[in-house]
Order: structure tokens, then C-alpha cells, then sequence
């Protein structure tokens, strides 16, 4: 889960970086497309963190 939360505030910062910041439009770019990746990142924990392994 802190990986999770680590990739979210990447992602928030290099996207209002990338907006705010006159010509550095491809750190916006670079936000959402690891914002997309933490989203997965998370559904694939979920699915599969409820499991135990067999013993």
C-alpha cells in the first residue's frame, strides 16, 4: 500500500508540474501514464491480496 501511495503523489506532482510549468508538457504526459500504471498496479493487488497461499 505504499507503493500505491508513493506512485499517487509521483503522479500528482510531475501532473500539476507538467500543467503548471510552461513547456514541460510531456512531465503531464509522464504523470497520467504513471497515475494508469499505479490504477493497475492496484487492481492487480486487490484481485489478488485476499488469497492465502496454500500450504
Amino acid at each position: 500500500m505504499a507503493l500505491f501511495l508513493l506512485l499517487l503523489l509521483v503522479a500528482i506532482a510531475l501532473g500539476i508540474t507538467g500543467a503548471v510549468v510552461s513547456g514541460l508538457l510531456y512531465l503531464l504526459i509522464i504523470g497520467v501514464v504513471v497515475f494508469l500504471a499505479d490504477m493497475v498496479f492496484l487492481g492487480t493487488q486487490l484481485r489478488h491480496g485476499g488469497r492465502r497461499p496454500v500450504r
